[in-house]
């Protein structure tokens, strides 16, 4: 059975209408509604990671501590090039980002946490990516084939995830638990 494409015409005439829609045609599939509130749900979580990358950069101490806190800081500019990427493609499904501090825990999938030392900070963050890893795949069930681009966004979040949960993961194998 082969599909029938829609006529040019068509689709000029569909394009006409709902203008203000933007991005979002008459072909758009996704529950548009849930997809924003799951998308700011993941960028409160972003956030969250930025702020705690970017706070064990600067209070990471140790042997080890000029190349962790390297690290952390690397993840926190990844982390707020997610934000970025989320925050506008909410945009362009006719939604808006959700940047208030109040309630971003709420939102969040993911925890602050201060860590006591660079053992638990690396740890913490290990578990905060396996938790995004984890939650990204869900929002990749939840979207299906219905909306192709988030679909490609949250993949490419995704893989930066598990990118960073592989450096941690590398980083505290070997490295003796520290107590203060």
């Amino acid at each position: 059975m082969t599909k029938q494409m829609t006529e040019h015409k068509q689709l000029r005439q569909h394009a006409r209408k709902h203008l203000e829609a933007g991005a979002v045609t008459h072909g758009y599939q996704a529950g548009r509604g849930e997809l924003v509130h799951l998308l700011n749900s993941a960028l409160a979580s972003e956030l969250t990671c930025v702020l705690r990358y970017r706070s064990h950069h600067f209070l990471a101490k140790g042997i080890h501590a000029n190349a962790v806190s390297a690290e952390f800081l690397q993840h926190s500019n990844a982390e707020l090039q997610h934000v970025d990427w989320l925050a506008a493609r909410i945009v362009q499904l006719g939604g808006e980002p959700d940047f208030s501090p109040q309630g971003l825990i709420e939102r969040s999938q993911s925890i602050f946490g201060s860590g006591q030392n660079l053992y638990e900070m690396m740890k913490e963050n290990l578990i905060e990516e396996r938790v995004a890893i984890d939650h990204y795949r869900e929002v990749l069930q939840f979207i299906g084939s219905d909306d192709p681009t988030s679909t490609l966004l949250i993949q490419k979040i995704l893989q930066t995830e598990e990118q960073h949960a592989d450096e941690l993961a590398s980083l505290l194998w070997g490295l003796p638990e520290q107590h203060n």
